[in-house]
């Protein structure tokens, strides 16, 4: 298998001999090629004209207050996405990402609420509590050769019984807790807009997962594992280990998201999270990246969980009911998909 370069572009193919051109296409295919080629520029031509649109539909839409509100909307379910990101890339998914992000905000509180741990302490137990849920799922995927699928619809009821039986049910108050860990709801204001350190949290780690996936052997490995993972194992890449550290990584990546979830409510409650699985896959899908693995980049994921936000949030002003919400962005997730396959056949 050639692995030249398979994170540094939205797919793992090595680019075309010289003076390859697109001049015998049609127009539809030159369009199904530069898809293929880009997968961002899908996901956000569609978010520019929802802006553009919603502004119009609703005066207030742009306002600073408004913005600042999408972004906090986003940055749980954005910051688990890059998690769900990841799996998917490796053709796999992960339906355990609400129940871990709960479970490591509930180990958090409650040891500092509870136990009066400090607030680092607290914090990193969190952190250990996501990295182990994340190393039974890789576990299980790995080791006892389980699908995906599978694994983590067992383990999402395993890890919400245990949410329940630590938290017995109860939210802990913010007041109750250090404030390192209400921290991610702190604002900070550029202009008439505020974003929460949360926010700021969920860019900087887009940004260096952009890096890790495209610079890195490490993210080099990740594209091809998802490609083709056989012939990633007889190229001599150790494709179990690269789908561990996946998982793993993820694992951590939904515990800071926990540490968000807690800033974004000021309290930690067993309740929270319940539509996060499906609306971090939303965003991966709608972002761009394949279902089947290999493609994809994490800046479309980005671009996904705000093309929902912004949908939520413009259909909400616009004075739709909640059902109809629901319906539009699953009409999104269908023709995301579709789309999907469609640029897919432009390796033929």
């Amino acid at each position: 298998m050639d692995n030249t370069q398979p994170g540094a572009t939205d797919t793992i193919e090595p680019p075309g001999p010289p003076g390859d051109d697109t001049s015998h296409m049609t127009t539809l295919q030159r369009i199904q090629h530069v898809l293929h080629t880009r997968a961002t520029l899908g996901p956000a031509i569609v978010l520019v004209l929802s802006v553009i649109i919603f502004s119009i539909v609703a005066d207030n839409f742009l306002q600073p207050g408004n913005i600042s509100l999408i972004i906090q909307q986003v940055m749980v379910v954005g910051t688990l996405a890059i998690g769900q990101t990841l799996i998917i890339l490796t053709a796999g998914i992960d339906l355990s990402v609400g129940a871990i992000m709960v479970l490591s905000s509930i180990v958090m509180a409650k040891l500092s609420a509870d136990a009066g741990l400090p607030g680092p302490l607290a914090l990193l137990a969190g952190f250990g509590v996501g990295l182990l849920c994340g190393l039974l799922n890789g576990l299980l995927v790995t080791r006892v050769k389980l699908p995906p699928f599978i694994v983590t619809l067992g383990t999402l009821n395993i890890f919400f019984a245990l949410n329940l039986y630590i938290s017995q049910s109860a939210t802990v108050r913010g007041t109750d807790m250090s404030d390192l860990l209400l921290w991610t709801g702190n604002f900070i204001s550029i202009g008439e807009t505020r974003f929460t350190y949360g926010a700021v949290l969920m860019l900087v780690m887009f940004a260096v997962m952009a890096f890790v996936l495209k610079w890195t052997m490490w993210g080099r490995h990740v594209y091809a594992t998802g490609d083709d993972r056989e012939a990633a194992r007889l190229s001599g890449i150790r494709t179990d280990r690269v789908l561990l550290s996946v998982y793993v990584v993820a694992g951590l990546i939904y515990a800071i998201a926990a540490w968000i979830l807690i800033g974004r409510i000021a309290a930690a409650s067993p309740q929270a999270g319940l539509t996060a699985n499906l609306d971090s896959i939303t965003a991966v899908v709608i972002g761009g990246t394949s279902l089947f693995g290999g493609r994809g980049r994490i800046l479309g994921t980005l671009l996904g969980a705000l093309i929902v936000g912004v949908f939520r949030n413009g259909l909400q002003l616009a004075g739709i009911d909640e059902l109809w919400q629901n319906f539009a962005v699953g009409v999104l997730v269908l023709i995301a998909v579709a789309i999907d396959q469609w640029i897919r056949r432009a390796r033929a």
